[in-house]
């Protein structure tokens, strides 16, 4: 159990220190979720660059643009270490298609988290199994519930605490390690795409939307998927 001091201090600490730390205290037990987008990016060249023993995974939905999967590649191919895919179990895929329709997502909210929760909240659990601690890349300005999360957070519905060393970086200190330390990124955010995930459900954002706007773009408020939605306290 995290203590109110051990917090304190790696609240206060360089990203690589805390997550040094965390990784320390719970041995083997530290995850990491990327979706490869800019924030998960400087988490993973953190991690690598600094051997921190973290296993770092990410999501396969079976719908991502072909400039992730590229990305993917140029990430193992210049660290040389493993990123763990994760992919959605065929059987549900299958029966929520022929139920529903392939891209029925579009025609209501219930399908769309529907589909969401197969391809993305399932395997989550999967690759959370054993977890003590599951690092993101949550950045508090990325949307309005967000604002308020913590750094470190007990997610009791996964039985983990939650890591968000990004928390209170701004989208510049993002892009400036990027620039500082070349880390490679997605081709699609220098095309307005700042928030990247399924190919149909995610479009470039006009000059001045909001950095969710282009996610499930043809829904008013909905704009997560359920991956970090779970109640924390």
């Amino acid at each position: 159990m995290l203590t109110r001091e051990i917090i304190q201090q790696i609240e206060e600490s360089p990203i690589s220190d805390s997550m040094t730390v965390v990784a320390s205290l719970f041995p083997e037990k530290v995850v990491f979720s990327s979706s490869l987008g800019l924030e998960d990016q400087v988490i993973t060249d953190v991690i690598f660059k600094n051997n921190i023993p973290v296993r770092i995974f990410t999501i396969d939905t079976g719908r991502l643009f072909n400039e992730t999967y590229e990305l993917l590649d140029k990430m193992i191919a210049r660290y040389k270490k493993p990123i763990q895919v994760y992919f959605p179990e065929a059987g549900d895929v299958e029966e929520f298609v022929l139920a529903k329709g392939i891209n029925s997502f579009y025609e209501s909210v219930e399908n769309r988290k529907g589909c969401c929760h197969i391809r993305k909240v399932k395997p989550l659990y999967r690759a959370l199994t054993d977890a003590k601690v599951w690092i993101t890349g949550l950045r508090a300005e990325q949307s309005a519930n967000r604002k308020e999360m913590p750094m470190i957070e007990w997610d009791d519905s996964r039985q983990l605490y939650k890591f968000n060393p990004l928390i209170n970086w701004r989208y510049d200190d993002v892009m400036d390690y990027i620039k500082e330390f070349n880390v490679p990124y997605n081709s699609l955010h220098d095309k307005g795409f700042l928030s990247i995930g399924c190919a149909p459900c995610t479009r470039a954002i006009e000059p001045g939307e909001d950095a969710r706007a282009g996610r499930w773009w043809w829904e008013i408020s909905q704009k997560e998927c359920g991956l970090h939605q779970t109640k924390v306290k």
